[in-house]
């Protein structure tokens, strides 16, 4: 009768704490159970004498410590985490699996709560456990080990003094997947940090032993080992060097066709991480056929996947001239527009932005480059937008200035005449008075489009770099032109246009004086005798050069005729 009662409790308690863990499991149970402070009842059965009933307790225990941050300090200030630890060396695998489970549901959450569970003596328990013959008991500390690292540099320097990294790195060489993949998770946690710990990561061997594994067929594997490799290589030249080395860039670009699209995301982020140290590190990449894998990439991908490729693109040109004409020809700078036009997200639009000042800055060539993209009326527009962020009108001026101050293709200049501020249009005008300088047939075409009359428009205070770059303008120009540009004189020009003879020429500009435009060789020499017209057969102009009559007078015979055909 005695020994019945004794069963019917043993049997009850039992009874008792599965029910909890199976009412746990389920986040809608968890305030009802909070309310009947279930927490006191299970404190006592984690010590109970049952191991089933121990195991138990314990599993309803770290799922509702999972479930929330206030539920942790439950746990916490029921003062039995250190019971827990210190009695997980002599329990059993499947009290150690649980035990670590209840340590990661309350680390996880906070720095604090992982620092409480640290200064309760858990690494010392969890590296011992790491030693364990068991698999599922070394995943389940190299899970928690990897929590607790996640969460600060000092942590994580912690989780490295109680020698857990030469054990993890020894996890990944186990037969089981999941092993590897929770080891390599927990020595990405301790690498993100600094360049020491880092170091200490590669100092055991664990790029060598991830790089093996980079052709698992398993996809989340794969995932993980790259994303582990990036943490490393991300802190220094040196480390990035000792990935490369080990020539996973190989193998890795097959996986930008994989089916996962983490996977792919990870090859590029790894290749972004490299890229950016060094430029030699950037023509490894470059001599693997990176640039078009990574356009092709970005083509096939939407919204923040995009983000490391476009940032790829960008380390790349930045490095050197040369390699941003390799990204101009792997159809970079077409793939970054479309990235622009497409996405919402301001921090993509910075990360795109910067990476088109990057390729754009260098030369003529590397603007024009950019500019016949269409990308300087929406570089200005990210600029002047007011729903713009500061840091993307910040980047967007620094990019469109930087593009400026080398483009000198000029029907990609004249849109931004007519809208953009003062601070923008003097770069734009002091390309024209460089370029107009030097090149005739650009002088007529800006005439024609009537950029030139849009100067005119402009006010500008005497002394200012706009006036300075205007008064060089219309220097390339003969005072006649400028006289009909201004808006109203169609009709003048017309009449003048019509009453016009050679005779009447020779005398209305035989006063001028006008400052004569450069020849397409660049020199001020004296300009080209216009070709004799049809409606003029009985006289033949004499040459100026002989004549008296100023080179100004060809000159003006020559800008009358496009005037004529703009008004017409």
């Amino acid at each position: 009768m005695k020994q019945r009662a004794f069963d019917q409790y043993q049997k009850s308690r039992l009874q008792f704490v599965q029910t909890i863990a199976d009412l746990s499991n389920n986040p809608q149970n968890i305030k009802s159970l909070e309310e009947a402070q279930v927490f006191s009842q299970l404190f006592p059965l984690m010590l109970d004498d049952v191991p089933s009933i121990q195991h138990n307790a314990l599993l309803a225990l770290g799922r509702m410590a999972d479930h929330s941050k206030e539920l942790a300090m439950i746990v916490v200030m029921g003062d039995v985490l250190p019971q827990l630890i210190q009695s997980i060396p002599s329990q059993n695998l499947h009290y150690k699996k649980t035990g670590a489970f209840v340590l990661r549901a309350v680390a996880k959450h906070s720095h604090e709560l992982s620092q409480f569970v640290v200064d309760c003596g858990a690494l010392e328990a969890l590296v011992l456990c790491l030693e364990d013959f068991d698999l599922g008991v070394k995943e389940a500390a190299a899970w928690t080990l990897g929590i607790i690292s996640q969460q600060s540099a000092l942590l994580s320097q912690a989780v490295v003094d109680a020698g857990a990294v030469p054990l993890l790195v020894l996890s990944l060489k186990e037969n089981a997947i999941a092993l590897k993949c929770i080891a390599a998770f927990a020595l990405s946690e301790i690498s993100k940090h600094t360049c020491e710990l880092a170091q200490v990561v590669a100092d055991t061997g664990a790029i060598t032993a991830l790089a093996k594994m980079i052709c698992s067929p398993d996809a989340k594997l794969r995932k993980q080992v790259l994303s582990t490799l990036t943490q490393i290589s991300k802190h220094s030249v040196e480390l990035a060097e000792m990935v490369v080395a080990t020539n996973i860039f190989l193998n890795v670009m097959v996986y930008l066709q994989d089916l996962d699209k983490y996977v792919k995301k990870n090859v590029i982020t790894l290749m972004s991480e490299v890229v950016k140290h060094s430029a030699e590190l950037s023509q490894v990449i470059v001599n693997c056929g990176g640039l078009a894998e990574v356009v092709d990439y970005l083509d096939k991908s939407r919204g923040k996947m995009r983000l490391p490729g476009i940032m790829t693109l960008g380390y790349v040109a930045a490095h050197s001239e040369n390699l941003a004409e390799a990204v101009i020809l792997s159809r970079g700078v077409h793939q970054l527009a479309v990235c622009l036009s497409e996405e919402d997200e301001d921090h993509i639009k910075v990360a795109t932005v910067w990476s088109i000042g990057q390729i754009g800055h260098y030369t003529a060539e590397h603007a024009m480059a950019v500019a016949t993209a269409g990308l300087l009326p929406k570089l200005l527009q990210l600029y002047m937008e007011a729903s713009s962020s500061e840091d993307l009108q910040l980047k967007s001026k620094k990019a469109l200035k930087d593009i400026l101050l080398k483009c000198t293709h000029l029907p990609s200049l004249e849109p931004l005449l007519y809208s953009a501020p003062t601070n923008i249009v003097k770069h734009v005008l002091g390309q024209f008075s460089k370029v107009l300088l030097h090149d005739r047939i650009a002088c007529q075409q800006f005439v024609l489009s009537g950029g030139l009359r849009k100067v005119q428009e402009m006010d500008a205070e005497p002394g200012s770099a706009v006036y300075e770059h205007i008064t060089t303008i219309n220097s390339c120009f003969p005072p006649e032109v400028i006289k009909y540009c201004p808006p109203g004189n169609s009709e003048t020009l017309l009449k003048c246009s019509e009453e016009y003879q050679p005779s009447d020429v020779d005398h209305s500009f035989r006063n001028a004086t006008p400052a004569r435009p450069a020849t397409p060789n660049g020199s001020r020499g004296v300009p080209s005798r216009p070709s004799q017209g049809p409606s003029c057969p009985a006289r033949r102009p004499a040459d100026p050069r002989r004549s008296g009559v100023p080179p100004s007078t060809n000159t003006a015979m020559q800008w009358r005729e496009p005037l004529l055909r703009q008004h017409q």
